[in-house]
């Protein structure tokens, strides 16, 4: 079953049409930008390669960064947005999830502050 299938189903059973764009919106955006966000992953957790991070705490990090970067923080606040991906970290992965998600999640929030800063000083 492809990727799209999958949304749809998914959409169906879980979701309905009401959430159906800002799913969407999530889906196409970290299958877009995934390179970019393992990069920030491999950064943030460089004792944790990659392929060692389990299926779950990866996917959720590649949430948690793409709502980080390219999210409306109107409508999603930095910070619940890591609220939310360690609240699904600790649901439904490892007694460890919670835990590591939040440090790598933190790590990129601060890293994104701190840039942002630098470029208001630049202004």
């Amino acid at each position: 079953m492809d990727g799209d299938a999958i949304l749809k189903r998914n959409i169906e059973e879980f979701a309905g049409n009401e959430q159906k764009e800002f799913i969407e919106f999530l889906f196409r955006g970290v299958l877009k930008n995934q390179p970019v966000i393992d990069a920030m992953i491999e950064k943030a957790a460089p004792e944790w390669p990659l392929s060692q991070i389990n299926l779950i705490d990866r996917n959720v990090l590649r949430l948690g960064i793409f709502e980080l970067i390219f999210g409306d923080h109107q409508t999603v606040p930095p910070k619940v947005a890591i609220n939310e991906a360690i609240e699904i970290a600790k649901a439904f992965g490892s007694d460890s999830s919670g835990r590591f998600v939040n440090g790598v999640l933190g790590t990129i929030y601060r890293e994104l502050k701190k840039t942002e800063g630098d470029k208001e000083e630049e202004k």
